[in-house]
């Protein structure tokens, strides 16, 4: 009698960085965590607390910035797309013309890490580039796992301790987010 193998979609955990200095920053991260607790085939696993940064390689004012984790069974690309349609849908419009990456934005939602996955390709890097140096996204990391190793550079701790000199000061958000 024949029988049908059938595999569980893997259950990864995934990290999305997430930052705004534009309009009302609180309203658009409380607007962005609501939308990734609906991303199909994922669980809204945690937020971090909300952290304020100056930008990095850029003018303007300073950044609200947080971490949230899923669990996810999507692949990469799929979980990547959906980030881009929440940016979209919150009022986010990327210009191909602006060199200036860190510009002042109303939304940016990153794919910072998928599992220990480790991705190199024209619309998709993993771990997400600059992850490494970068305060504001390896501090809000910390606080939702403080034993996360970043693969490829090592533990979140130990590369945290490398940018010190990065400011990034805890801020209470205007509601709780659940």
């Amino acid at each position: 009698m024949p029988t049908a193998e059938t595999s569980a979609p893997i259950m990864r955990r995934a990290y999305i960085g997430m930052g705004a200095n534009q309009g009302d920053v609180m309203a658009a991260l409380t607007a962005a965590v609501a939308a990734l607790r609906s991303i199909e085939r994922s669980q809204f696993v945690g937020l971090s607390p909300y952290y304020r940064t100056a930008p990095v390689d850029a003018s303007g004012p300073d950044f609200v910035n947080a971490v949230a984790a899923l669990d996810t069974q999507l692949e990469p690309y799929g979980l990547l797309l959906h980030l881009a349609d929440i940016e979209v849908m919150l009022g986010r419009k990327r210009r191909a013309s602006d060199p200036a990456h860190s510009a002042p934005r109303i939304i940016d939602l990153d794919l910072l890490l998928v599992g220990n996955l480790i991705v190199r390709s024209t619309p998709l890097v993993l771990p997400h580039p600059r992850l490494q140096q970068r305060a504001f996204v390896l501090r809000p990391l910390l606080d939702l796992d403080p034993q996360l190793v970043i693969p490829g550079y090592g533990p979140v701790a130990h590369l945290l301790e490398q940018v010190s000199d990065q400011a990034v000061e805890p801020i209470e958000p205007i509601e709780p987010v659940a």
